[in-house]
Parts: structure tokens; sequence; C-alpha cells
């Protein structure tokens, strides 16, 4: 997804750390373990990771721990109110990109998909396969195929939007897939397809700021729905546009991770991904 071969090796070495990573037991594969499961020098390894990530392996391992998620919640809580009323925007992402989003009517949403033509590709991303659909409007989908596998992924997007006609057309989302994970530079524009409820709930998710986290019932009372804690769970749950309406920032008022539609292990280094970009920012 990419367009330049250097770029698309750095995606390539952080979205394998990141699995390898993911599968060993704490506390973590030392640097020299990793840079032998990547077929690379502890150096030239230590060098691309924190060049592209900001920090070093150790360092980003830190950040997928569930008392880091507790840390988040304690120190970069991020009250909706607040963030609206400051125009804070939680689309910003590895290059504070912002997203612009349309949201569909009620009577469109209804027909399920019908007269929509959605076009899809599969792209490579720092969380590991992904699939992209989106209308002339916008990105309307993305799915996360590290945990779930293709197929799954694939069959869960169709299914939501039944009646609509769907096109592979890698090309066409190229602009909007590269920006959305800070290949290139510009606005990933987003078409939320979806009910009422559930366009009010991603709307506040989109105001949480990059590197923040928040609950499940700041969210409710940020919509004005302040007992539709549950409801505002399945909405979060079933949002189609993980990482850019950034679901994975919703966590339990304990600090823990809560559930995840693409996996837990997607949801932690989505979190410290975010963390450590934040963190590298600050400190520059």
């Amino acid at each position: 997804m990419t367009d330049t071969p250097e770029t698309a090796y750095h995606f390539n070495v952080v979205r394998r750390a990141l699995e390898v990573i993911d599968s060993t037991p704490a506390p973590g594969p030392s640097l020299e373990e990793l840079a032998a499961a990547l077929g690379m020098s502890p150096a030239h390894l230590q060098r691309v990771f924190s060049r592209w990530v900001g920090v070093s392996p150790k360092r980003y391992q830190q950040y997928l721990t569930l008392d880091h998620a507790k840390r988040l919640l304690r120190e970069r809580f991020t009250t909706l109110a607040t963030a609206n009323e400051l125009g804070l925007s939680g689309s910003g992402r590895l290059h504070d990109l912002f997203a612009t989003w349309e949201a569909m009517s009620p009577g469109d949403y209804a027909r399920s998909g019908a007269g929509l033509e959605i076009a899809w590709g599969w792209y490579e991303s720092p969380f590991g396969p992904t699939l992209i659909m989106g209308t002339e409007k916008g990105i309307c989908g993305i799915a996360f195929a590290a945990e779930t596998g293709p197929e799954a992924a694939m069959a869960d997007m169709l299914a939501r939007w039944p009646e609509a006609r769907f096109s592979e057309d890698p090309m066409a989302l190229k602009p909007w897939a590269d920006a959305a994970f800070g290949a290139a530079p510009g606005a990933a524009q987003l078409y939320l397809i979806g009910a009422p409820f559930q366009i009010k709930v991603w709307e506040a998710l989109l105001h949480i700021p990059s590197g923040h986290v928040t609950t499940y019932s700041e969210i409710a009372e940020a919509i004005g729905s302040p007992k539709a804690v549950r409801a505002v769970g399945t909405a979060v749950g079933r949002n189609p546009i993980s990482w850019l309406i950034p679901c994975h920032r919703a966590l339990r008022k304990s600090g823990g991770l809560g559930g995840y539609h693409w996996g837990l292990p997607v949801k932690r280094a989505m979190l410290a991904w975010e963390a450590a970009e934040k963190d590298a920012r600050e400190s520059a």
C-alpha cells in the first residue's frame, strides 16, 4: 500500500516484529531474540524499528501490557465533553492526519446497502493484513485479519451491507489506505454506514485524541444517554471502520481492555503504537 520500497519495508518489519512480540510470553523477546526471528542483525532491527515507531522494541513491549492500559486510564483518560468543547479530534494517527466523515441517512441504512457500490482491497498495515472497503464518498470498512483470518474478515464485512454491490478495486482506495496508516499525507475520508445511535457513538469515538483512552460509560454520557452503557458497548463493537474510528481506545473502568472485534492482540498493538508515537513526538 506504500509508494516507496523503503516505506513498505519498514511497515513489513514492524508488522513482523509485532507478531513475534505478541506471540512471546512475558517479559517478551530480547532484542537479540527478536532480531534472530526476523533474520536481521540486532543493530539493524533497533535502527529500523526505532526510526519507524519512535522507541526501541523493548520500550514498545512495555506499552503492550495490561498495566500500561491501566496507566492510560489513570493518566490519559479524556473527557469527551471537554474534547468536543476544545475541538479535539481522535482522527490523529501516526502523522496527526485529520479524517473527515459523512454519515449515511437512516433511510439509506434501512435498505441494507441497496444501491451502494463498494470497492475493496487488501493492504499491509502495522497490524497485519488489512481489508479496506469504500464507496465514492469514503472508507466504509476496515477489517484486520491477523487473528480472524482473511476469509472470516471478508465474510464479516460483506454481511454488514448484504444488498450492496462489491468489486475488488484496491487502486481506487489506495490514496485513502495510504493516509489511514501514515504512509502518505492527506486525509482519510470516511463514510459512516450505521443506525443513528451507532453513528452517534462512532462520532464520539472520533473525538478521543490519539494516545488517550475513555470508558464506555463516558461515551454514554457524551452522547446524552448515560444509562445506555451496554448499548454503547454493542455499538463500539459493531464499528465497521476500525482504527480510523478508534474503538480500540474504549476501555473498562477497571482499566481492562474489554473486548475487540478483531482480537485483543490487535487492540493491544494499536494502543501501544499510539502511545509510543505520542511519547516520541512529545520528547522530540
